[in-house]
This record gives C-alpha cells, sequence and structure tokens, in this order.
C-alpha cells in the first residue's frame, strides 16, 4: 500500500516542501549535491561497510536513468561531479567510474517496477543487518516505527549476492508499493518520492530496528500498540513530506560540515 500525503491545507504552517526549479539542469544539479550530501551523512552515521551500500535517484529528464554512487569510492570522500548515471541495462553513460553491479540490479529493477519512486536506498547498516537475521518484520512498539506499520515488506528467499536481474525483479516484487523492505539475511532497503524521504525512511528504519533488538534483549516482552493506534500515527508521521520534513535538520548538518565540499 501506499501512504499518501494529506491535503497541504492540513498540514502545520511553514511546513518545509520540496523546492522547484526554473529548468531540468538547476533540478539535476540539485539532485546530485543532495545525493552526494546524503553519502556524507551516511559515512559520518557508520552506514558504509567496504564497497557495499548505494543511494540512486532517478534522473529528471533521462527516466529510465538513476545517478548513483560510483565502485569503491568512500561515502566520506564523494562530491557531486564523482556521482555517475546509469541506465536501465547497466551502461554508465555520464562519469568516469564505474558502477557496482548489485546497485544496478537492485535499483534498476525497482525504479522500472515503481515510476513514482525518484530514490532508492540500500545500505549493510550494523542493525538492520542484524535484524535481518530474524525473518521477521518490525512491529509498533515506538511511535517511530509506526512510520512503517503495514509498509514494509520482508523478502525471504536470499541466494547470494544479487548479481541476476530477476532477483532484483523479485525484490521490486515483494517491496510491491511500500516504503521499505527488510532483505533477510542481507539488510534494509527504502524508497522514497525524494532523496531526502527515502534516507529518512532508511535512517529511521535503522534505529527501529535497533530499537527492537534492545527491547528484545531485555527478556521482556515489548509492548506493541493495536492496529488501530498504529495505523492512525502512521498517517501522521509515514507519509512522504513528512519524511522529506524529518530530513532536513540532518541536512542542515551535514551542509554546513561539508556542503562546501560536496557540492563541487
Amino acid at each position: 500500500m501506499t501512504v499518501k500525503n494529506p491535503p497541504l491545507q492540513m498540514l502545520p504552517e511553514g511546513f518545509v516542501t520540496p523546492p522547484t526549479f526554473k529548468n531540468i539542469e538547476e533540478e539535476r544539479n540539485h539532485l546530485k549535491i543532495v545525493l552526494a550530501g546524503c553519502f556524507r551523512l551516511f559515512g559520518k552515521m557508520g552506514f558504509s561497510e567496504g564497497i557495499a551500500g548505494h543511494i540512486t535517484v532517478r534522473d529528471p529528464e533521462k527516466k529510465d536513468c538513476f545517478w548513483v554512487n560510483p565502485f569503491g569510492m568512500s561515502f566520506k570522500k564523494i562530491k557531486a561531479s564523482d556521482l555517475i548515471l546509469v541506465n536501465h541495462n547497466g551502461e554508465v553513460i555520464e562519469g568516469k567510474h564505474p558502477v557496482n553491479k548489485a546497485a544496478f540490479v537492485i535499483h534498476s529493477r525497482i525504479h522500472h517496477a515503481r515510476p513514482d519512486v525518484i530514490a532508492s536506498v540500500h545500505s549493510h547498516s550494523l542493525w538492520g543487518k542484524t535484524f535481518s537475521t530474524l525473518g521477521i518484520k518490525l512491529s509498533p512498539i515506538t511511535q517511530d516505527v509506526c512510520a512503517f506499520y503495514d509498509d514494509h515488506a520482508l523478502f525471504n528467499t536470499y541466494s547470494g549476492i544479487v548479481n541476476a536481474i530477476d532477483e532484483g525483479d523479485k525484490i521490486a516484487a515483494v517491496l510491491g508499493e511500500q516504503k521499505a523492505a527488510i532483505l533477510q539475511n542481507h539488510g534494509l532497503l527504502t524508497v522514497g518520492q525524494t532523496i531526502e524521504e527515502a534516507v529518512w525512511w532508511f535512517i529511521a528504519m535503522e534505529r527501529s530496528c535497533q530499537s527492537q533488538i534492545l527491547a528484545m534483549q531485555t527478556g521482556l516482552s515489548p509492548v506493541e500498540l493495536d492496529h488501530r493506534t498504529a495505523i492512525k500515527t502512521r498517517s501522521k508521521i509515514g507519509f512522504p513530506l513528512a519524511g522529506y520534513l524529518q530530513f532536513q535538520p540532518l541536512w542542515q548538518d551535514i551542509y554546513n560540515e561539508f556542503g562546501e565540499e560536496f557540492s563541487k
């Protein structure tokens, strides 16, 4: 299912919404700067794991292509000018670096199956990959995790490193219209209508995995919110513009610290 934005007049006064652009080039430049900044943020948060992990954003003009991090480059070093543009055949059509094949296989199929998805995020973050070994979905035990209540999938047919197109298609099929998926024995995957939304969902999901693991470690049974309360809470915090807004403080911090460098 897809959690839709409420009517704008129902949102709080001063609610931050995505910017508009004069032309395609201005939009593309903005997307690349934000994408580079998100990699810096992931690097700072410890979400990098060797050459694993990728964030993609659909090009605003070439809709069957997406921008992604170069293969083997540290998240902490990525600049907007380092990003590569890849088509759905896995060909690098702009940029001087190679593409991570797993990034192409997973993300190209999600972008293909979900025209509404502008950005997709996957990383081998510690709590996410640990939680993925349990073979369960997140439970509605906190307010924050309710953003994912009845809006995330479990892909439980891991068969090794994702190198085949049909494996990417299977992941996209299980994801369906939802905002996130737990890839069993692998890690987390989130999507969004903006980079900011998709990245926030990943961070929120990672922390929700951590919270549930810590609660389970007490030996007690975490108290779950009832269905009605979880759905009501999701309606307040789980829609796309809410994800976009939640990201803004993180963006302010990372841009203040590294923006002059990664915007190049």
